[in-house]
């Protein structure tokens, strides 16, 4: 299914990805002590600025700072969108 929205200029949709419910050595993460994931799947781009090319696109798995973006929620699924400048780097 295609998701129904287009963001402007030099902005990007992202899927965050679940968080970890278990830590490296095993042990289980309680829903209260999870942090809110940093990391997701780009699912719509915008076309860019005038003189600035979009360097991310649909697909590419990326990492975002852990205040960036507002969160929104469609058809049940949550998504954050976010300027492109908001975005660490490609994964």
């Amino acid at each position: 299914m295609a998701l129904n929205i287009k963001p402007l200029a030099d902005r990007v949709v992202i899927e965050p990805l679940p968080a970890e419910t278990q830590t490296a050595s095993g042990l289980y993460i309680p829903d209260s002590a999870q942090e809110k994931q940093q990391k997701g799947k780009v699912v719509a781009v915008g076309s860019g600025k005038k003189d600035y090319d979009m360097t991310v696109k649909t697909g590419d798995t990326v990492i975002y700072g852990k205040y960036a973006g507002t969160e929104l929620k469609l058809d049940g699924k949550d998504y954050m969108i976010m300027k492109e400048e908001d975005i660490l780097a490609i994964v």
